[in-house]
């Protein structure tokens, strides 16, 4: 079965003059949101108020890279009431560095409103990480005591996964990602530089009027492999629910749109992930090395958090008929309930 979905030209901006958001999944970036054009609708049909308006408004935006012997994950959210991030560095066989940070309000934190230009970024002068956005690619860097970090996501053409849903009554979500991009620069841990010569990494940027409460289940992978190039996968369910699927792999630099994901798994004994596809174009298996986990209940906010560490073995297929096996290959799965 084929999978092929209708796949609109980039609106400039997202958000009309009318006032509505435009739907879709998109060729490329958006490069303007649009939200001052945005007529923010209650429940009732009534303007908004300028406080729902504001603390409404959710954007948090992810970089992975991974090399064959780590993986690097560094992550920046604003829900309105707080700030955080969280960095770590994890490397088979050693200790997990982890790094987090959370801030009342917009203290000590800035945001990008478009995912082709600004830069997001949390922290002070002494620990920092900040994301600055292009056209071309995303610049990483992060400073702390013992990890040091300075690298280029090279887009070089390859178009992302970019769409735009409707969200509960009055709602959207823009979201885009893009995997498997080249890598450049230096990752430093302890004064030790870091082999990034078959390093791939990938983005999320999210932005929107997101439910008050959402859950979600994701699979990522940046990878090279061996004899073919590289590979990136982008899956997710629970998000979106309106027909349009945040599912896409990207072979030497092709993006392919996927059907919906079917992920199975037991959050309570843990073990192997099984995750399929509806049109049966991939069907994997997980198997987590590491879990990032935590565990907040601020009444107004809540957030139960897993993001996974592991390797994916499977069968995927292409739209051209072509079967990749992967075989043990590194990648993230992330489980994850927010109130905010």
């Amino acid at each position: 079965m084929s999978y092929r979905p209708r796949i609109d030209t980039t609106p400039t901006p997202l958000i009309a003059r009318s006032g509505q958001p435009q739907f879709g999944l998109f060729t490329d970036s958006v490069t303007d949101l649009g939200l001052a054009n945005l007529q923010l609708r209650t429940e009732m049909d009534g303007l908004a108020s300028r406080l729902r308006q504001r603390f409404g408004y959710k954007q948090f935006q992810f970089v992975c890279v991974q090399g064959p012997e780590f993986v690097l994950a560094i992550a920046i959210a604003d829900v309105r009431f707080v700030n955080s991030g969280f960095a770590y560095l994890y490397r088979p066989g050693m200790d997990t560095l982890e790094l987090s940070l959370l801030h009342p309000l917009a203290l000590r934190c800035q945001m990008s409103e478009s995912p082709v230009a600004g830069a997001a970024r949390i922290g002070g002068n002494k620990q920092f990480w900040q994301l600055t956005l292009s056209a071309d690619g995303w610049q990483v860097q992060l400073q702390s005591q013992r990890l040091q970090v300075d690298v280029q996501l090279q887009k070089q053409q390859q178009p992302p996964l970019a769409l735009c849903a409707p969200t509960a009554y009055s709602g959207f979500t823009y979201t885009e990602k893009n995997n498997a991009l080249g890598v450049a620069g230096r990752i430093e841990i302890d004064g030790h530089a870091l082999d990034l010569s078959q390093a791939r990494g990938g983005y999320d940027f999210s932005a929107g009027y997101m439910r008050r409460e959402t859950s979600w289940r994701w699979a990522s992978i940046n990878a090279h492999l061996p004899g073919q190039g590289a590979f990136g996968l982008n899956l997710a369910a629970g998000v979106n629910e309106t027909g349009l699927s945040e599912n896409a792999l990207w072979y030497q630099g092709t993006r392919q749109h996927l059907s919906p994901a079917q992920f199975s798994f037991d959050r309570q004994q843990g073990g192997n992930w099984q995750i399929r596809t509806l049109c049966g174009e991939l069907d994997l298996t997980f198997t987590p090395a590491f879990c990032r986990q935590e565990r907040l209940n601020l009444l107004l906010l809540a957030s139960n958090f897993r993001q996974y560490v592991g390797h994916f073995s499977g069968e995927v297929r292409l739209h051209d008929g072509q079967q990749l096996v992967l075989d043990q290959v590194q990648g993230l799965t992330e489980d994850h309930y927010a109130k905010w």
